[in-house]
């Protein structure tokens, strides 16, 4: 159970579409699949996805820092001491999805190793979430119609809506539309990517006071300290702090400094260790969670499924699990299909997953 080797392999898969929000553009997925070896043979699998205009990290610097600082630093370890390598592994600043996936590469051999479902070793709470789907910018009609395939083809009657665009009518037209063609059976909630201001904020959540939205996100800065402070004690829907609580130290500052009133876990940024921190902190303060998405693959949704799906607390709500939908090819050799509104786990050892050789030769970008 000796860790003998951590691998980066950049790999790039284009977007059918690109998804368009407040802070950025995503046409390809330049992510990076880590694996991490053992001495006994088996191979631990996970995916960090890089978001350069949100946390700074490029491919290249994902690959480099994994590379040359961090597997370094865990080669030589036993799959069992996950406090050891997090605790190594947080003597660099920064660098969270590449942390993240060593983490979850991790766990993924220790669940092959002992032959156990890595939702077992967590908690064990459920197999299966419903799916939030994301849409991103687009027009009115656009954006409804793929709402629309997304609840006929899948079932999926939950949707975070991109917004942030100025002026914030644009973004109130297009919930105002969604809301009158899916009917009250569907749940939608907001997301800004910070693209507002506090004051434009507010003018947004009164125009759509009547909408019934189930969260508002990151609608303005977080370093706005007053403003933020001052919109959240002014809406009646709770507030979810995601690209500001990278850690767990910043959910209690965000929390308690009463800038957000819930939050979002992504597995892709603290791993399964950092999110287990997230959780139960999150828990302790009687905070509503939902499972974010980095727009990741469906390795990646398999490692938030397999997280929210452990505890009762992350699997309450719909969880961020479809954008690989969006994607032209993948890398597992079974994909991921999402019925009935539900992503159900996979009944393997670790994530239940695995990786197609030709796909990861054809798409990987460092041969």
């Amino acid at each position: 159970m000796k860790i003998t080797g951590v691998e980066a392999i950049p790999f790039a898969i284009p977007y059918r579409k690109p998804l368009t929000f407040a802070s950025g553009e995503v046409h390809v997925a330049e992510h990076v699949l880590v694996r991490v070896h053992t001495d006994d043979g088996v191979v631990g699998i996970a995916e960090a996805p890089p978001r350069p205009f949100t946390y700074g990290e490029t491919q290249d610097g994902v690959v480099a820092v994994i590379r040359k600082i961090f597997a370094p630093q865990v080669i030589g370890l036993n799959l069992w001491q996950r406090e050891v390598i997090h605790a190594r592994l947080g003597r660099t600043v920064g660098n969270p999805v590449a942390k993240a996936a060593i983490d979850m590469a991790v766990w993924d051999a220790l669940g092959r190793t002992l032959d156990i479902q890595v939702t077992e070793l967590l908690g064990g709470y459920t197999d299966r979430m419903r799916v939030s789907h994301m849409l991103g910018f687009d027009e009115p009609a656009a954006m409804v119609a793929e709402a629309e395939k997304m609840r006929d083809v899948h079932g999926i009657t939950t949707f975070k809506v991109k917004v942030g665009r100025r002026p914030v009518e644009l973004d109130v037209a297009v919930v105002r539309a969604l809301r009158e063609a899916l009917g009250e059976g569907a749940e939608l909630y907001i997301d800004g990517n910070r693209g507002w201001t506090a004051s434009e904020s507010a003018a947004a959540m009164k125009q759509m006071a009547d909408l019934n939205l189930l969260f508002a996100e990151e609608l303005c800065p977080a370093d706005d300290v007053l403003g933020r402070r001052w919109l959240v004690s002014h809406i009646d829907v709770p507030f979810i702090a995601d690209e500001s609580v990278p850690t767990p130290a910043d959910v209690t500052r965000e929390v308690l400094g009463g800038s957000a009133t819930a939050i979002s876990i992504k597995t892709a940024r603290t791993g399964f260790t950092g999110s287990q921190r997230v959780h139960h902190l999150a828990e302790g303060l009687g905070l509503e969670v939902v499972m974010g998405n980095q727009i990741d693959s469906q390795l990646g949704s398999m490692c938030s499924v397999v997280f929210g799906a452990a505890y009762r607390l992350t699997s309450r709500r719909a969880g961020e699990l479809s954008n690989f939908l969006d994607m032209s090819d993948d890398l597992l050799t079974e994909p991921l299909e999402i019925c009935g509104g539900e992503l159900t786990i996979r009944p393997g050892a670790g994530l239940g997953v695995d990786l197609d050789p030709d796909k990861l030769a054809r798409y990987r970008q460092d041969i």
